[in-house]
């Protein structure tokens, strides 16, 4: 059983679409699908769970949308919190939180700061985030150190560099999902999947389930994860 699992949310609008519905009809099923996600990770003992909610590109979009999507972020954020609490999960937020409303930020932090003691699994959701941003901004962190005194240019390593990225602290995902039928990473964690397990899913994200996610995990048992090692040494590792 993977580690840390994350998850590409994609096709709720081709699932509005396709039932010609509005897009937000698709963004609202997609919440029943986090819902069993999370339970279903949780119940499997996963440990951290990261969901990419909102790109960094996700702000162009057409104004409404972007508009509607927050609005739904706030929402569930409000009807949610308290049973992710109860349920023992951990709340953590990656990305460029500035570009959020104060409104937003606020709850994001009351949500963190409620749940910040709860250890059965850690739930990332990353909001504007962009995996170049997050690299951009490891840069910037380490430069500055250098220049202030506090760290030689020689000192730093990959570790380093891990540390300054939005998921330091935690494990780097073993297993990434994503559905909706597209293969692509999208710009999304870009240095911490590395040597991630791949899974792509046809079916959009609203009618992504407890089955389907056992299928991925399936997938996820039957690999060899070699991190660059021959079969053979990967087996006696």
């Amino acid at each position: 059983m993977p580690r840390h699992v994350a998850v590409i949310m994609d096709g709720n609008g081709r699932w509005a679409a396709a039932r010609a519905l509005p897009r937000p009809a698709g963004h609202s099923m997609g919440v029943r699908s986090v819902r069993q996600i999370v339970e279903g990770c949780a119940k499997r003992g996963i440990e951290v769970l990261t969901l990419f909610a909102f790109s960094s590109e996700n702000w162009k979009r057409p104004k409404e949308e972007v508009s509607m999507l927050m609005g739904r972020f706030l929402e569930a954020l409000d009807n949610e919190v308290d049973q992710l609490h109860e349920n023992g999960i951990r709340l953590r937020f990656i990305g460029n939180l500035a570009q959020l409303s104060e409104a937003l930020r606020e709850r994001m932090l009351a949500a963190m700061r409620l749940t910040e003691n709860n250890e059965r699994m850690t739930l990332v959701i990353a909001v504007a985030y962009g995996g170049r941003w997050d690299i951009t901004e490891a840069t910037r962190q380490i430069a500055a150190k250098c220049a202030a005194g506090e760290l030689r240019a020689e000192d730093v390593d990959e570790q380093t560099v891990a540390e300054h990225l939005a998921l330091r602290g935690l494990p780097d995902p073993d297993l990434l999902i994503r559905t909706g039928g597209e293969q692509r990473v999208s710009n999304f964690l870009l240095w911490n999947l590395a040597y991630t397990e791949l899974y792509f899913s046809n079916t959009l994200w609203p009618d992504f389930g407890e089955e389907e996610l056992a299928l991925a995990l399936e997938h996820f048992g039957r690999r060899q994860r070699r991190f660059g090692l021959t079969p053979s040494q990967a087996e006696g590792r």
